[in-house]
């Protein structure tokens, strides 16, 4: 697989002209919320957006050239002297080890309620919930019938 051709510093106009497009969007968005504010309907909410804008701006202008910068690193990198062979380990690949016990702490356990009283309580929900259905089912029209036929 060839590598992708490599740009110059140069050979980027269109990138060139979105980043002024957008920087000078933002700043005229930011001059439009500072007339906004100064308005007699203005708010603070348009003092804050006035503010932000001229950064909005700052920022595509920096992406810009942090963009630059990292791409003619990444153009370098491969011209560099390679490191003599004794720094160079070799790619080890290890297979997935797991986590020894007892670094991680225990789950919680749920706790076991063996209360009669509370067992008999669930129970009877359980049979209200059941007896609940059935009427909605008889409401509905529809025969509750446990035995279901294939056809």
């Amino acid at each position: 697989m060839s590598a992708p051709p490599r740009r110059s510093a140069h050979n980027r106009p269109a990138l060139i002209v979105l980043v002024i497009v957008a920087a000078l969007a933002c700043l005229a968005l930011g001059w439009w919320q500072w007339e906004r504010f100064e308005s007699a309907s203005g708010t603070g909410q348009n003092l804050g957006y006035a503010l932000q804008w001229p950064l909005f701006a700052g920022f595509a202008v920096f992406a810009y050239f942090r963009f630059v910068r990292l791409e003619s690193e990444a153009d370098k990198e491969p011209e560099a002297e390679p490191a003599p062979a004794k720094a160079r380990r070799p790619a080890k690949v290890e297979a997935p080890r797991e986590i020894p016990a007892g670094l991680l702490p225990e789950r919680p356990k749920a706790a076991r309620d063996d209360d009669p009283v509370l067992a008999e309580y669930n129970k009877y929900l359980a049979e209200l919930h059941a007896q609940d259905i059935d009427q909605h089912v008889r409401d509905a029209g529809l025969a509750h019938d446990t035995h279901r036929s294939a056809g």
